[in-house]
């Protein structure tokens, strides 16, 4: 009987995630382009060597056991640290990573992120530039989940002993409505009472475990949910809803006419905004990190990123 160390592999363990993914043993390796019969043999091979089931084979589902389950979590882990060992190890070679990740809070001016792209690409550096489109927990769990190595625009957020961060400014949220809105013409300041009586546009969590975040609806307010702030901005302009918006994006809407900024029985919102990346020792850094941080100890930087909400 072979050992654990042996069986577990990282392509068994991927062959595991998929049968769990696929419910079944036929459907996992049709997935894997594998005989079926194969696929079975190599689970039964991993079974023997730990002395455990993994899955339930009582019904037509391939159902995980507590002992399955608990292995494809620890497996996962794994797998991001090998990944992350490969990564290390080509950046100490090179001194540059391979791929750097910039999670982009929906809260942050598109224009700026794009002019900083353009001047670190000008250097041409081996670093392969990707983009994440987040929203309110977001964008801090694309860090924290390592999906992300920089992340723009987080809010409230205390450093903790694995995540640095450092301001970028404060962002002032203002009710605003169009025009043509109900609430436009109410007198102020608006009460909860009378905001509820209105369909609110909300922002989704882009977060992928546990519960998103909810900011300013009210208890049995109807709900229009977009996916960015600047298609809620939209969506006000258009007179879908009411609610908050920030005001650097919204500031040329309000003095052109085409939102109306209303005054209500709730003290004005103001969120300190930051960017963060994972702690380390700056030796520890790769050579593409240690360029955006230094770009982002410009002040003028970080307040293009907060409210230069035009144009690209």
């Amino acid at each position: 009987m072979q050992n654990a160390r042996n069986v577990l592999t990282p392509d068994a363990l991927a062959m595991l995630q998929t049968i769990a993914e696929q419910g079944s043993f036929a459907a996992a390796a049709r997935a894997a382009g594998m005989v079926p019969s194969a696929l079975t043999y190599r689970v039964r091979q991993i079974e023997d060597a730990l002395d455990v089931l993994l899955f339930d084979r009582s019904s037509r589902q391939a159902k995980l056991t507590p002992a399955g389950s608990e292995l494809l979590t620890e497996g996962a882990r794994l797998l991001e640290d090998i990944d992350a060992v490969a990564n290390r190890v080509k950046r100490v070679a090179t001194g540059w990573e391979p791929q750097f990740t910039i999670a982009v809070d929906s809260i942050i001016a598109k224009a700026t992120v794009m002019e900083l792209c353009e001047r670190f690409l000008a250097l041409a550096p081996p670093t392969r530039i990707r983009l994440r489109d987040e929203t309110l927990s977001g964008t801090l769990e694309a860090l924290t989940s390592g999906q992300a190595d920089l992340a723009l625009g987080v809010a409230d957020l205390v450093q903790t002993a694995a995540i640095h961060t450092r301001p970028l400014g404060e962002v002032r949220f203002v009710y605003a409505v169009a025009p043509h809105h109900p609430l436009a013409n109410v007198a102020e300041p608006l009460t909860d009472e009378m905001m509820r009586a209105h369909r609110a546009v909300a922002v989704a969590d882009t977060i992928s475990r546990g519960r998103g975040v909810t900011i300013g609806l009210l208890g049995g307010q109807d709900v229009f949910t977009v996916a960015t702030m600047q298609a809620k901005l939209d969506a006000h302009l258009r007179g879908l809803g009411c609610g908050s918006l920030p005001e650097c994006m919204a500031r040329d809407y309000i003095d052109t006419g085409r939102l109306v900024v209303k005054a209500t029985a709730r003290p004005p919102r103001v969120v300190s905004v930051a960017y963060a990346w994972r702690l380390g020792n700056k030796s520890s850094q790769g050579r593409a990190l240690q360029w955006w941080l230094s770009a982002l100890e410009s002040p003028a930087t970080r307040e293009a990123l907060l409210e230069r909400h035009r144009g690209v």
